[in-house]
């Protein structure tokens, strides 16, 4: 099923989105630090017959605003309830990978009239961890832009499904392949994350809540115990072989944790 792109604006920031359309409850996707909403199509593909689906260019990020002045984590909530808002999805299911579930997770908290349910994909209040800025800073300034191709960014980024998602993410320029982001901006996203986790804000989530973690997860043990005991309408499953990326890697495997999320809710 084709996508259409819808656009919706902010305090002046352009946030543009993939529209999957389909009918029943609303899902919305939220992607990760450096990602773009193009790396959910084949889980909305599979998610379309039977609900709405809208993915979001989250600021800084795709399609979307390159250089928002505003990279706070309230900012990435008020976009995400813009979208909600302007695009009528009544009350969806919000679905974030990595810093896009941190996002789901804090719309969540913030506005339980918005938010039916909520799916953290390798995702979880985090550590406040202050070497993750400078770590992630590193690994993209370690990239060697421009690429000479589509093929050589995604050998470079990890071949197989995840090496073609990231690199799908990527523009053409006369000079080679870009990255659709300012590495600057997606450092500065990360600030609040490295100062303090998220635990009170973890705790107003009072929707129902999945977990979907990967074996090779970057989300500790006892980072899921405590949400599990500390979020009492959540559940966690794991994707056996799968690491961080695991949308990209088995995005069969979550489609089927999803519909059976979303049946137990219906």
């Amino acid at each position: 099923m084709a996508w259409s792109e819808r656009t919706v604006t902010r305090d002046g920031v352009r946030l543009v989105c993939r529209d999957w359309g389909g009918s029943g409850t609303p899902v919305v996707l939220l992607h990760g630090l450096a990602g773009h909403s193009g790396e959910w199509e084949a889980t909305a593909q599979r998610l379309t017959s039977r609900y709405r689906v809208v993915a979001v260019d989250q600021r800084g990020h795709g399609a979307s605003e390159r250089h928002p002045q505003d990279v706070s984590r309230a900012a990435y909530v008020a976009d995400a309830v813009t979208v909600i808002d302007q695009l009528e999805l009544r009350r969806p299911v919000v679905v974030g990978q990595s810093l896009g579930g941190h996002t789901a997770m804090l719309t969540a908290a913030a506005h339980p009239d918005r938010v039916r349910a909520l799916v953290l994909v390798e995702a979880g209040p985090g550590s406040g961890d202050p070497r993750v800025p400078v770590e992630v800073g590193g690994w993209l300034a370690s990239w060697p832009v421009p690429f000479t191709s589509r093929e050589a960014a995604a050998r470079f980024l990890g071949g197989g499904p995840v090496g073609d998602a990231w690199a799908a993410g990527l523009e053409e320029r006369d000079d080679g392949w870009w990255p659709r982001f300012d590495r600057d901006v997606m450092v500065r996203s990360l600030a609040e994350n490295a100062q303090r986790p998220f635990w009170d804000e973890w705790e107003q989530v009072a929707c129902p809540t999945l977990i979907v973690l990967a074996q090779s997860s970057f989300v500790p043990p006892p980072e899921v115990d405590a949400m599990l005991r500390r979020g009492p309408a959540t559940v966690a499953a794991s994707i056996p072989e799968a690491g961080h990326d695991l949308h990209l890697e088995y995005p069969g495997a979550l489609c089927a944790l999803l519909s059976d999320f979303l049946d137990q809710l219906a």
